[in-house]
């Protein structure tokens, strides 16, 4: 065909010279960003789970947690990284299960709109508190972003020592407390154990005439344990396991090979 037949054609059939028109500016722009334009990398902390920061979901059972390696890389279909898993933190859920509560740093590739700042992961736009989803070859899950950055996130942590106590446990959970054991987060060991004090305890009862006495029908003790814990010092306040303050009188939730924290509060934070 001429070039003179294809001119009159493309003017006796404008529309469809639009319609082609668009399509080529399109493809234009589509293979100028896929070669041309220089990627946009940003970190992304993830707390799994259904993707929802609303949605209260069943907890992680270890199996899962094992399968989540620092390192995995997910891949977009031209073959090339799009997400890539920095580390991985998991803390337990309540002191008797076997469920944790998972964290994951992320690198991604991302887009960004000059125009409102606002970044895009896979064709969806991400912030604090949007839902993610994501498939390495060796696990798929999806959580929300708990917080991003344009540069990889710099977490100072600092020691702390406290005390957790007891009141009326019995002498065999004393026995078992081993000084020495630890809690590792899946990057640091975050909690440890140096130091455990007990005394008897007895109860009080009274006659008809009003008469106290002590006495000690089961034996009982009041447990001290001292800890070692590494925590983050956001604006004055001590954050344990990402989500967890650090209050005297509060729970701490964490476990070790031989100590559960169920039922210990906090003495003191030094």
């Amino acid at each position: 065909m001429s070039f003179k037949k294809l001119l009159k054609f493309a003017v006796n059939n404008y529309f469809i010279s639009i319609f082609l028109a668009c399509i080529l500016f399109v493809g234009f722009i589509s293979v100028f960003k896929l070669f041309f334009t220089k990627p946009t990398y940003v970190y992304a902390r993830v707390k799994v789970g259904q993707g929802l920061w609303w949605a209260s979901t069943q907890q992680l059972n270890i199996w899962f947690v094992k399968a989540i390696k620092p390192g995995e890389v997910e891949r977009d279909l031209l073959g090339e990284p799009s997400a890539e898993i920095i580390d991985s933190r998991y803390y337990p859920w309540t002191s008797s299960t076997n469920q944790y509560i998972v964290y994951v740093t992320l690198k991604l590739k991302a887009s960004v709109n000059k125009r409102t700042k606002e970044y895009s992961f896979n064709r969806s736009t991400i912030g604090v508190g949007s839902p993610i989803d994501l498939e390495f070859p060796t696990v798929q899950f999806s959580g929300t972003i708990v917080d991003l950055s344009q540069v990889p996130f710099a977490d100072s942590y600092i020691e702390k020592t406290i005390t957790l106590t007891k009141k009326s446990a019995y002498p065999w959970e004393y026995d078992a407390i081993k000084i020495g054991d630890s809690y590792f987060d899946g990057q640091d060991t975050v909690f440890q154990i140096i130091d455990k004090q007990a005394v008897d305890t007895a109860s009080l009862t009274h006659d008809t005439f009003g008469n106290f006495t002590a006495q000690t029908s089961v034996p009982q003790k009041y447990i001290t344990i001292t800890a070692k814990i590494k925590v983050r010092d956001e604006n004055g306040q001590l954050m344990f396991g990402e989500e967890q303050l650090l209050t005297p009188g509060k729970t701490l939730v964490v476990t070790t090979s031989n100590f559960s924290s169920q039922d210990y509060a906090i003495g003191s934070i030094k």
